[in-house]
């Protein structure tokens, strides 16, 4: 990615440096995630060759709703990353794997773990480069990087914190830099090949 970038209905835009550098980052870790797949059909990237539930398209299909998602949060706040119980279901009884009804989201994040029927590496990749084109059209749109949003309510967040946008962003490169690593191991365990 450049430090200059031209969303489809705005003129052409100099990021700042801070910017810039964040989105440079970004850029390396989705390349880095994304050349774990090269040459790779779609049976390969559905496969878990390590102990791990793990496959290589599924990791891809997760850093890509983690973005979309946190970068949507960035945008509209709390709203954008909900996590609802159904009536009369608790924290406790999903952690534990009694309840009676599981939430939409959690299927949802399931289910962007792994290849489902139907799906295709290259249809995988086309939908992770549509979120990485909006997240870099918000980056540079966002009037400033300091913004902030209360967290959503769940029991993984604090009671009353924030995120601001910068830190949005940096969450989002660790998770994608984080996960390019275990798409490096599965790699190399499904056909001795490393991605670098």
């Amino acid at each position: 990615m450049t430090a200059t970038t031209t969303p489809a209905t705005a003129p052409a835009t100099t990021l700042d440096g801070e910017r810039a550098d964040l989105l440079a980052e970004l850029a390396a870790a989705r390349s880095a995630l994304t050349r774990t797949v090269r040459e790779l059909g779609d049976e390969q990237a559905g496969e878990r060759p390590t102990v791990s539930a793990l496959c290589l398209g599924g990791l891809i299909k997760h850093v890509a709703a983690i973005e979309e998602g946190w970068l949507r949060f960035a945008l509209e706040g709390p709203s954008a990353l909900r996590y609802d119980l159904p009536d009369g279901v608790t924290w406790a009884d999903l952690a534990a794997g009694t309840a009676r009804e599981i939430p939409q989201w959690a299927i949802d994040n399931q289910n962007n773990f792994q290849m489902l029927p139907g799906e295709t590496l290259a249809g995988v990749l086309r939908r992770y480069e549509e979120v990485a084109a909006r997240s870099e059209e918000i980056i540079t749109a966002v009037p400033d990087l300091s913004a902030t949003h209360p967290l959503p309510e769940a029991p993984w967040n604090e009671p009353g914190a924030a995120h601001s946008v910068r830190r949005v962003l940096m969450h989002v490169i660790a998770e994608t830099a984080q996960h390019a690593g275990h798409a490096d191991i599965i790699r190399e365990s499904l056909d001795g090949r490393k991605s670098g």
